[in-house]
């Protein structure tokens, strides 16, 4: 079962992440690059280098979820 509690805070990496990266890849990221504990109940939000593409990860009591948008273009 997913549970998408409140989170605690929302931090945006300003960088671009490789989108390749998976759930250790941003786990690292989390960690080392912005010195958070990516277990403590914050959102991470991350983008690739042409914007179009968000990667979400957070840890939602039982395990850590990766969540992948593709953004679209407006009309």
């Amino acid at each position: 079962m997913l549970s998408f509690g409140r989170p605690r805070a929302v931090w945006l990496g300003v960088e671009p992440v490789d989108g390749r990266k998976g759930f250790d890849g941003l786990y690292g990221v989390v960690k080392e690059g912005l010195g958070h504990d990516p277990l403590a109940g914050s959102v991470f939000v991350f983008t690739n280098r042409r914007r179009n593409r968000l990667r979400l990860i957070f840890f939602d009591g039982t395990g850590l979820v990766l969540c992948a948008k593709r953004l679209e273009r407006g009309g």
